[in-house]
């Protein structure tokens, strides 16, 4: 009985720690879920909250080395060392190719850079892996709005607005590209 109870114990304790990571993770996934739903209907003062709220639940990585190179490829973006970032977030992308926050901060980068079509390509990864993730959805249109397809631009802003009613950019460039898309009112 003693050596096989020295055999289950690490067996039941794996297990224990597995269930609890996945507890975690099913957490973390209704956390979100229900964020996303009060965003839907919340008030615009209650949104940009909700949205902050949001976009912490989106950098959980779940993995410590993927959290740093999202840190520092951030830290490099606020430093304006935009070819520092876009490594950082090469390395995550490569390191964690399911996160998609990788992908939207890298497409972020290039969009700095102005490497608008790996940016697009980033964005598209990103929406196939979160096709609710609002800011890399308005990433999308800002992208699109300088390289001039205006009308392209004002149909991705319009798929935030059900998931981000009051998204404050998307409500801007919505209100500023109307007259072009649909045309002056007399």
């Amino acid at each position: 009985m003693g050596m096989l109870h020295n055999i289950l114990k690490p067996a039941v304790a794996a297990a224990s720690i597995t269930f609890l990571v996945s507890s975690q993770g099913f957490a973390d996934e209704a956390r979100l879920s229900l964020l996303m739903d009060q965003l839907r209907v919340a008030e615009v003062n209650e949104s940009q909250r909700l949205a902050a709220d949001i976009q912490l639940e989106w950098e959980k990585s779940g993995s410590a080395s993927a959290d740093l190179l999202l840190s520092r490829g951030n830290k490099a973006m606020e430093a304006g060392q935009v070819q520092s970032a876009i490594e950082h977030f090469t390395a995550l992308t490569d390191h964690a190719p399911d996160f998609a926050e990788g992908w939207v901060s890298r497409a972020n980068a290039f969009a700095h850079a102005e490497m608008f079509g790996p940016a697009l390509a980033d964005l598209e990864v990103a929406l196939e892996l979160n096709p609710q993730h609002f800011e890399a959805i308005a990433g999308l249109g800002a992208i699109l709005e300088v390289i001039e397809r205006p009308t392209d631009a004002y149909e991705a802003y319009q798929l935030v607005t059900p998931i981000h009613p009051h998204h404050p950019a998307v409500t801007e460039a919505l209100k500023r590209l109307e007259p072009i898309v649909m045309g002056q009112k007399l």
